[in-house]
């Protein structure tokens, strides 16, 4: 099984990131991936909440997703939108949505942990203002094994990755928007972490550089082992990055070190 992880710098220009994606998953699709993961709001990034509105859509008319769907059906390919703002009632919903190579909808995740938090003078962020949180743990069966699906901010809250590791996972997709500041302390440690106590795969494609006059993000999108080896890394720039994968690895570390079992206290 080859993955591909996408990193891209997205900004407030919805036509200039689709173009940006749909170049990237092309060039990983010659390099014959077999799953394609895009990072989180791989659409648009903005500050500016008409815009923001201005550019998302439902499920049926986001046209992003009618391409990307072309593009898994003539290709055969499992390719995971690591996230889209997708319209609800009032307020947005943060979506990660895996599309089959039949070029249909497999499943989707709304994200469950709403990143508020000051950062910095200069950023803060109150994503609860305009999305609305997911309340259901979620995992797509593939034909290499079971991925559970989070979002970034999701990445601090253990008890998700564990609650999900009770599926019998083999790979958990971590799409992220991470910012610098936070990311050079704790991005790749936690990813190692969620790895190792659950003995999973972590795909975790990330955005970069300067996505708007006061966010810039981190990047260092990583494939990283079930024992928590960094099998591939992109520290900036927009890009790919490839990793092949045994599936059989996690359940063959589980039974040498049965440490995933949950106990009662």
């Amino acid at each position: 099984m080859k993955v591909a992880c996408i990193q891209l710098s997205s900004n407030d220009n919805y036509e200039r990131n689709s173009d940006q994606v749909i170049y990237l998953i092309k060039m990983a699709i010659k390099k014959k991936a077999d799953l394609i993961i895009t990072p989180e709001t791989t659409s648009i990034m903005t500050s500016n909440k008409k815009r923001l509105f201005e550019y998302s859509f439902s499920m049926k008319q986001d046209p992003l997703i009618k391409k990307i769907k072309n593009i898994s059906k003539k290709n055969k390919k499992w390719i995971l939108i690591g996230s889209l703002p997708i319209k609800g009632n009032n307020k947005l919903k943060n979506r990660s949505i895996m599309i089959n190579p039949k070029g249909n909808i497999e499943k989707y995740y709304d994200k469950i942990s709403m990143f508020d938090a000051k950062i910095s003078k200069n950023e803060n962020y109150s994503e609860s203002r305009t999305f609305s949180p997911g309340n259901k743990l979620k995992y797509v069966n593939l034909p290499w094994g079971r991925m559970g699906l989070t979002i970034c901010f999701d990445l601090r809250f253990p008890e998700i990755f564990r609650n999900l590791s009770k599926k019998n996972l083999n790979f958990i997709s971590v799409p992220s928007a991470f910012t610098k500041i936070t990311g050079k302390k704790h991005w790749l440690t936690l990813l190692k972490a969620r790895a190792i106590e659950n003995f999973c795969y972590i795909f975790a494609p990330n955005q970069t550089g300067k996505n708007t006059k006061n966010r810039e993000t981190y990047g260092h999108s990583v494939i990283i082992s079930p024992d928590g080896k960094i099998l591939k890394i992109k520290k900036k720039g927009s890009g790919v990055i490839y990793a092949n994968i045994n599936p059989s690895l996690p359940h063959k570390l589980r039974k040498i070190i049965p440490s995933n079992k949950i106990f009662n206290a």
